[in-house]
């Protein structure tokens, strides 16, 4: 069983900048997390990549937020952060964490992140 746990979302002005963590429990440690990434979903819209990070490093990332968003993970700690900076009222939305853990996909309950015109 693995758990997904995010933080880090709020309100904030555009322009402006957040950081978001998930990090990931695993019940049998001797699986370990392939991808891992970030998506959101904004009212009315479907759920859309936003970034995504192999275990070795290998980054991808939405053409809306290249340039803006980082992501980085510690694979010691099943963490992976989403640093979003120059925020637009578009980011707005409901951020999703993913982990793959040999085939299978896990989801986080989503962090809701608002930015102010």
């Amino acid at each position: 069983q693995v758990q997904l746990l995010e933080s880090g979302g709020g309100l904030v002005q555009a322009g402006g900048s957040l950081r978001l963590s998930c990090a990931a429990s695993i019940s049998r440690s001797i699986f370990s997390i392939n991808a891992m990434g970030w998506y959101r979903q904004a009212p009315g819209k479907q759920r859309e990549l936003v970034a995504r990070i192999t275990r070795g490093g290998d980054t991808n990332y939405a053409d809306s937020v290249k340039g803006r968003f980082t992501i980085s993970r510690d694979n010691a700690k099943n963490t992976v952060l989403l640093q979003m900076n120059s925020l637009k009222p578009e980011d707005t939305a409901v951020y999703y964490c993913n982990a793959v853990v040999v085939v299978t996909l896990y989801w986080g309950q989503g962090t809701q992140v608002t930015v102010s015109s």
